[in-house]
């Protein structure tokens, strides 16, 4: 058979070895491979974002002196403001940190002159010292005008609150009537011995009572009465009065 020439022999049709390993490598990469390229491309995207920062921190890099100092003074003049907003801010604060003080002073002075006024009233229950004082008849009765002058110079006394027998409490408006067994007081019947208690100072009290031609001396003397009085630490008055309604009286101009 007549040989073949060599350079009209085929191209060879299998690649190099060494471009076949490149290609296997591209296709199915190795673990090592795949963390090598992640890496890769975490450091790409770290130098992509320092470029853009460093290009943002370089934004007054160009600008001239002047420009430089503009915006100096827009910063300055922002800053001003914010500190005078908080200056106001604060005072408002202040004001009304004063305000809720006033309005929680003027209600705690409300509030006690309420407390007051029931006392004084009769409205409410009260204890505190005083005197017990106890006066019993004997042949005659006790005078209406006796028992008020008693009454009178115990609230003249400081006398805070008042209650006969127990069970009727002495008001501003009481009234005192001749009764039969005994002395009407607010239409209802006290009848003797009449055990007045009282709140005060208990000495003050006493003093009141037995000085000279005095209310028990008047009492012992021109109604044949038995007085004892005694001083109390703890005086409880638990009888109440009702509130009425003023009738003509009303609020003056200001109130």
């Amino acid at each position: 058979m007549p040989e073949q020439d060599p350079t009209t022999q085929e191209p060879a049709t299998e690649e190099s070895p060494g471009r076949e390993r490149m290609r296997d490598a591209l296709m199915r990469p190795s673990g090592r491979q795949a963390v090598v390229g992640v890496l890769l491309a975490v450091l790409g995207f770290a130098f992509v974002v320092q470029v853009r920062d460093t290009n943002s921190n370089d934004t007054y890099a160009g600008l001239r002196e002047s420009e430089l100092i503009q915006v100096l003074d827009g910063l300055t003049g922002t800053a001003e403001r914010a500190r005078r907003e908080v200056d106001r801010l604060e005072a408002r604060r202040d004001e009304l940190r004063d305000e809720n003080q006033a309005r929680s002073a003027a209600l705690d002075e409300a509030e006690q002159r309420l407390r007051t006024l029931n006392v004084i009233a009769g409205l409410v229950p009260v204890s505190g010292q005083g005197l017990r004082v106890t006066i019993g008849e004997s042949e005659t009765r006790v005078s209406v005008g006796s028992l008020l002058d008693t009454i009178q110079e115990l609230r003249t006394a400081g006398a805070e609150a008042m209650e006969f027998n127990d069970s009727i409490r002495l008001g501003a408006d009481s009234s005192f009537e001749d009764g039969v067994g005994g002395i009407e007081l607010d239409g209802e019947l006290l009848e003797p011995p009449y055990v007045l208690d009282v709140i005060g100072d208990p000495h003050i009290l006493r003093t009141a009572l037995t000085f000279s031609t005095g209310p028990v001396e008047t009492l012992e003397t021109l109604d044949g009465a038995t007085v004892t009085i005694e001083e109390l630490e703890t005086v409880e008055i638990t009888s109440v009065r009702e509130a009425s309604r003023p009738e003509y009286a009303e609020f003056g101009t200001g109130q």
